[in-house]
């Protein structure tokens, strides 16, 4: 018994309160730090994550001005190119949900949205650190208010193209089951918080305010049941398309293994990189 006190003891001194005195310091870290530092939208931005998109909501006609579409030769060296387009809610047809898995880093993603509308139309809707020239992300320095956030809207031969032909992450691309009136107001939903984004920037966090948390938002106004937001599969987003796929928002009949060859896109992307219906293509999967 005596040794148990001793142990338990050694155990309070040399672990439990310094663990306990760091904890408060880290606390009292971040509340300092909420309260000293202010979200910004000007700032010196790296040029991909300049220019703000802004859309105007007209009844059924969505207007968005500065859809990026840059054309990549590396994941840094690119020509600019934005274009404004109309989009009518009347036909929008279908929602995906694009993932990508991290190289190297077990667990983490990046996520975001695509709306298909009729004539082969696509744009993507992508929650993102918005980095400052010379700045890179650290998931540790995303815990302290260093990155304010954005929306980025784009054509899918931006943002898709960038991920699976030049940084060679795995991309999947997962038809999403949502009428269209959800899919409807799940695209306005995205699209009117990307413009209250201009008005009032937010800190990007990587606990609380991530791609992924934000998809999960937007999709319990639409989805039947409320998603776990501190799911593991939220906080490290590598497998959200198997939480997606279980919780029946994948829009599929296989099983997850089958569903996740069927829409793995990155040979499909590299054979049709040029083709004009790069969109349309990427999803052929017969």
């Amino acid at each position: 018994m005596q040794k148990f006190k001793t142990a338990l003891k050694w155990f309070r001194r040399i672990v439990l309160y310094p663990i306990l005195i760091l904890l408060g310091l880290l606390v009292i870290a971040l509340t300092f730090i909420h309260f000293t530092t202010t979200p910004s939208n000007d700032r010196n931005w790296n040029d991909d994550q300049k220019v703000l998109p802004q859309a105007e909501i007209n009844g059924d006609l969505v207007s968005i001005r500065n859809i990026r579409n840059f054309t990549y030769t590396s994941t840094t060296s690119y020509t600019p190119n934005y274009y404004d387009k109309t989009f009518d809610l009347s036909k929008i047809k279908k929602v995906w949900y694009v993932v990508e898995p991290f190289s190297g880093i077990p667990g983490s993603a990046h996520t975001f949205l695509s709306f298909e509308f009729e004539g082969d139309q696509f744009v993507s809707i992508s929650v993102e650190i918005r980095k400052e020239k010379g700045e890179s992300f650290d998931p540790i320095k995303g815990l302290f208010n260093r990155y304010d956030l954005m929306y980025v809207i784009a054509d899918e031969r931006d943002v898709v193209k960038l991920r699976s032909n030049y940084r060679k992450d795995l991309v999947y691309v997962y038809p999403m089951r949502a009428t269209q009136e959800k899919a409807r107001a799940l695209f306005t939903d995205m699209v009117e918080r990307s413009n209250d984004l201009r008005d009032h920037p937010e800190f990007y966090n990587t606990v609380t305010n991530t791609c992924a948390t934000n998809i999960v938002q937007h999709v319990d106004k639409i989805a039947p049941h409320k998603i776990p937001l501190f799911n593991p599969d939220i906080l490290f987003p590598a497998n959200s398309d198997k939480l997606a796929y279980d919780l029946g928002l994948i829009d599929t009949d296989l099983s997850f293994e089958a569903a996740r060859a069927k829409y793995f896109i990155n040979d499909r992307a590299l054979k049709y990189a040029d083709d004009p219906d790069f969109s349309v293509k990427i999803r052929q999967t017969k």
